[in-house]
C-alpha cells in the first residue's frame, strides 16, 4: 500500500538528523543493508534504499540546526500552515517551519502534548515509500503517557477521523491505540511510564521507528560491530514486548528498534 500525497494524515517519510553523514551511511548500510543516493537537497543529505525502494533520509544537519541526533517521523498534510495552527491550538509546540524545500514541498517540526517530536510535510512524496504491515520495511510506535490523549491530539491535527471514504480507522487493541488504513496498521500509540524530563532519551515520550530485518541476531551483531549499542528493555522504561525485537542506539545517538521479519506483534 504505497502512501502518496493524496493521503493526508498518513506517515509519509522517516528522517535521521546526524552529525556525520558518511559514518551514518556506513552504519545503516551494515545493519540494515541499505544503499544510498544523494537527493535533491545536496551533498549533506542522502536517501537510504532497500532493494531500490526508498526507506528513509539522512541529513548531516545537527551542527547547523542545533538539533539532537534522532529519527523523526513525518506525516502528510494538505496544508502545512493549517497543520501548524492546529498543533498550536491543541497545545503542541512548533519548533521549525513551515520551511520550503523547493520544488517538492514544505515541512515543519513540532512536539506533541508530551514532548514527542514529529514532522508534517506538504507536497510530493514517493509513491514507492511504505510503512506499516506485511512487508513494509518500517513501522511506527508512539511511546507516551496517555495514548488516548495522544490520539485526540494527532487526530485533530491530522484529520484521522474526518469520516471520509478510504480514510483511517482508530481502534483499541491490547491497551494500544492502533491507526489503520484499509485494514493495515500504519502506527501504534502505546501508553507507558514516559518521563518528559528524563536525562535518558529512551525514557522520554517519542515516536520510535521500527525497522524490519530478516535476521535479528545478525543485525544486532552488526550494530555492536559498527559502534552501536543495545538499549535494555528495563532502561527503555517499557514492558518487554513479545516477538523478536530489540531497541538499539547508533554510534551518534539515534534510537531505533530492530524487528525480525514475521514478528506477530508488529502492526
Amino acid at each position: 500500500m504505497p502512501l502518496t500525497a493524496d493521503e493526508p494524515g498518513a506517515p509519509c517519510w522517516l528522517s535521521l538528523a546526524a552529525r556525520d553523514l558518511e559514518a551514518a551511511e556506513r552504519f545503516y548500510g551494515a545493519v540494515l543493508g541499505w544503499t544510498f543516493r544523494h537527493g535533491p537537497l545536496g551533498q549533506g543529505f542522502s536517501v537510504g534504499e532497500r532493494d531500490g525502494t526508498p526507506v528513509a533520509g539522512i541529513g548531516e544537519v545537527v551542527d547547523r540546526m542545533a538539533v539532537p541526533v534522532a529519527w523523526t517521523a513525518y506525516f502528510a498534510v494538505a496544508d502545512a500552515d493549517t497543520a501548524v495552527a492546529r498543533i498550536r491550538e491543541r497545545g503542541g509546540t512548533v519548533g521549525v517551519g513551515p520551511v520550503a524545500f523547493p520544488p517538492r514541498g514544505r515541512a515543519a517540526l513540532a512536539t506533541d502534548l508530551e514532548g514527542a517530536a514529529f514532522g508534517v510535510w506538504e507536497g510530493r512524496v514517493s509513491s514507492r515509500w511504505r510503512v506499516g504491515e506485511q512487508h513494509a520495511p518500517a513501522w511506527l510506535e508512539l511511546h507516551t503517557r496517555n495514548a488516548f490523549d495522544a490520539a485526540v491530539f494527532y487526530g485533530g491535527v491530522l484529520d484521522w477521523a474526518d469520516g471520509g471514504p478510504d480514510r483511517f480507522e482508530l481502534s483499541y487493541e491490547d491497551d494500544q491505540v492502533v491507526l489503520r488504513r484499509k485494514g493495515d496498521a500504519v502506527a501504534r500509540l502505546n501508553s507507558g511510564p514516559a518521563e518528559a524530563a528524563s536525562d535518558q532519551p529512551q525514557r522520554r515520550p517519542r515516536w520510535l521507528v521500527h525497522f524490519r530485518v530478516p535476521d535479528l541476531d545478525r543485525a544486532t551483531a552488526a550494530v555492536l560491530d559498527h559502534g552501536g549499542a543495545l538499549v535494555p528493555e528495563a532502561d527503555a522504561g517499557w514492558r518487554a514486548p513479545t516477538g523478536r525485537r530489540t531497541t538499539v542506539r547508533d554510534p551518534q545517538g539515534g534510537l531505533f528498534t530492530l524487528d525480525e521479519n514475521g514478528t506477530a506483534t508488529g502492526p
